[in-house]
C-alpha cells in the first residue's frame, strides 16, 4: 500500500539538529516520553511499523528548550496528523449479519489514546467484570498476538508494550485465576464513544451455516453457489479498491444481482460454468452470502467449507427492510433471518424478485473444513462467542475489547477479541458477535440486535523508570 505523504516541519525545532553531549541529569522516563511523542506526531511508517528515524538522547535538552510558540505549533500539527486513517483493507460483505473476507492489506488504525475521544478506566470498573470467565477468551488472544503488531501502526512504546504482553502470554501457566490476573496487570480499558459523544451503539450477531450440498446439480440440490467470474476485475482508484468489468475499453461497475440472474442473458453468462456446489434452497444460498462462509455436508459424508472469494462490488441492501417497507413484514423485529425465511417459505415464487432488490453478490471458493472457525479479516480463525467484527477505523483489529449488552433477557458482559470486519459494521460503537457454527448458533445470531457499550483494552505503556 502507498504510504501517506507526511509533512515534516523543521522550523518548529530550531535546535533539533544541534545536539550536545548526552543529557545526564534527566530521567529515562522523560527521554522515552519525548521520543514517543515525536514518533507519534511525525514518524509513522505504515509498512514497517517503526519510526523512520529517532532522535538520539543527546538532543533531548534542546527539545525541552524549544520556544513556547514552537511547542504550540508542533502540538497543533501533531493533533492534525495523528487521526485514525483507514487503508485499503477490504471489509467483509454482510447485511443483517456479516460475512468474512480474510483480506488484510496493511495497518488500518493508529491508536493514540486521547482524553478527547477515549476515557481510560480500570478493568475492575467494567460492568460485570468479575462475572466473566476470561479463560474462554485466552485462545483468541493468542491468535491476535500472532497478527496484531502487523495490523496497527503504533508508536514505539505501544508496540513494545504489545510485544511484552504477547511474549508473557505465550509462557503463562494458564488457569482462570492467572488469566484474570494477567489482564489486570497488563491492560487498561478505554471507553469508546461516537463522534456525537454517545457511548451506546448496536450489537448484532453472525454465524457459520451448516448446509447439505452437492458438487453436482441433482435433486434436491438445485441452488448454485458460484466462484468468481472471469470478467470480474479489481482496480484501485484514488486509493479505493473497486470491482468492475471492461466494456468498450472502459472500466465499469460489475453486474448487479438482478443482472446475474439466469433469465438475463448476456450478463448471466458471467456465471455460466462457475458453479462450485449446489445447496437445497435459493434462500439458503442467499444467507450463505450474507454470512460469507459456511460448512457444506456432501452426500458422501465429506465436509467442505465454502469460503469467501470475492464480491461484485455493489452495496448491500437489506431485504428484511425491503419486505417491511412493502408491508410484507409487520415490524423490523420480523426482519430477522428467521422472519425472512418464514416469508420465503410462504411466498416461494416471489423470492428471487425480492432477492434481486439487494444488488450485492458474493462469490465463494471451496476449501477443506477444519475444526477451527472460519478466517476473519485478521486472517485468524474466529473463536465462538469470543470473536467480534468491528469497524477498524475506530477499534483496532486484534485488540481485546470489553462489551456490555443484553441479549434475549440476558446480560452479556464479557471479554472479546476484535478479529473481523463487515460492510454493515460501521461506526465507533458497533460490533457483530460471532456465535459459532450450526443451527443453534444461527438461532441466536439471527435474533440478536441489542444496545451495546464498548471498551478497548490496551496494554499499559511502561517506561524504563516505571518498573
Amino acid at each position: 500500500m502507498r504510504r501517506r505523504p507526511f509533512p515534516i516541519v523543521l522550523c518548529c525545532f530550531p535546535k533539533v539538529f544541534v545536539c550536545k553531549a548526552a543529557w545526564k541529569k534527566r530521567s529515562d522516563i522523560k527521554k522515552f516520553a519525548i521520543n514517543d511523542y515525536l514518533m507519534r506526531a511525525f514518524f509513522r511508517d505504515t509498512q514497517r511499523k517503526q519510526p523512520l528515524f529517532t532522535f538520539p538522547s543527546s538532543c533531548f535538552p534542546f527539545l525541552l528548550r524549544i520556544s513556547t510558540t514552537g511547542i504550540i505549533f508542533s502540538i497543533v500539527l501533531a493533533l492534525a496528523s495523528c487521526g485514525v486513517f483507514p487503508v485499503n483493507q477490504e471489509p467483509s460483505p454482510h447485511g443483517e449479519s456479516t460475512s468474512q473476507e480474510p483480506v488484510v492489506t496493511g495497518p488500518s488504525f493508529t491508536f493514540i489514546p486521547s482524553q478527547a475521544r477515549l476515557q481510560a478506566i480500570a478493568l475492575t470498573e467494567l460492568p460485570g467484570y468479575g462475572e466473566d470467565n476470561q479463560l474462554e477468551a485466552w485462545p483468541a488472544l493468542l491468535k491476535s498476538c500472532e497478527k496484531l503488531p502487523l495490523q496497527v501502526a503504533m508508536p514505539r512504546l505501544s508496540l513494545m508494550a504489545w510485544q511484552r504482553v504477547c511474549n508473557e502470554a505465550r509462557t503463562l501457566f494458564v488457569s482462570e485465576a492467572n488469566v484474570r490476573a494477567f489482564f489486570l496487570q497488563h491492560f487498561e480499558a478505554w471507553a469508546v464513544s461516537g463522534a456525537d459523544g454517545k457511548s451506546e451503539g448496536i450489537l448484532t450477531g453472525y454465524y457459520e451455516p451448516f448446509l447439505k450440498a452437492s458438487l453436482t446439480r441433482r435433486p434436491p440440490f438445485v441452488a448454485p453457489l458460484y466462484g468468481p467470474p472471469d470478467d470480474l476485475l479489481t482496480r484501485t482508484i484514488n486509493g479505493e479498491r473497486l470491482r468492475g468489468r471492461m466494456l468498450n475499453g472502459q472500466f465499469v461497475p460489475f453486474y448487479t444481482r438482478a443482472e446475474l440472474t439466469p433469465v438475463n442473458g448476456a450478463s448471466a453468462a458471467s456465471l455460466r460454468g462457475k458453479e462450485i456446489a449446489w445447496v437445497e434452497d435459493v434462500i439458503d444460498a442467499f444467507f450463505l452470502q450474507v454470512q460469507g462462509t459456511g460448512r457444506l455436508l456432501m452426500p458422501d459424508g465429506k465436509i467442505m467449507r465454502a469460503a469467501f472469494a470475492d464480491l461484485n462490488g455493489h452495496p448491500y441492501k437489506s431485504i428484511g427492510r425491503t419486505l417491511f417497507e412493502r408491508g410484507e413484514l409487520k415490524s423490523l423485529d420480523d426482519a430477522s433471518m428467521q422472519g425472512i425465511k418464514a416469508w420465503a417459505r410462504a411466498n416461494p415464487h416471489r423470492v428471487q424478485e425480492v432477492l434481486n432488490t439487494n444488488p450485492s453478490f458474493v462469490f465463494f471458493k471451496l476449501v477443506p473444513a477444519t475444526e477451527e472457525g472460519p478466517l476473519g479479516s485478521l486472517n485468524v480463525p474466529l473463536t465462538e462467542r469470543r470473536s467480534i467484527a468491528v469497524d477498524p477505523r475506530y477499534v483496532p483489529l486484534g485488540a481485546p475489547v470489553w462489551m456490555s449488552a443484553q441479549h434475549r433477557g440476558r446480560r452479556l458482559n464479557q471479554l472479546a477479541l476484535a478479529q473481523d470486519t463487515g460492510t454493515a459494521i460501521k461506526g465507533e460503537v458497533r460490533a457483530d458477535y460471532y456465535w459459532g457454527s450450526g443451527d443453534r448458533a444461527g438461532e441466536e445470531a439471527g435474533r440478536m440486535k441489542a444496545a451495546l457499550r464498548l471498551w478497548i483494552l490496551w496494554p499499559k505503556v511502561k517506561t524504563s523508570g516505571s518498573g
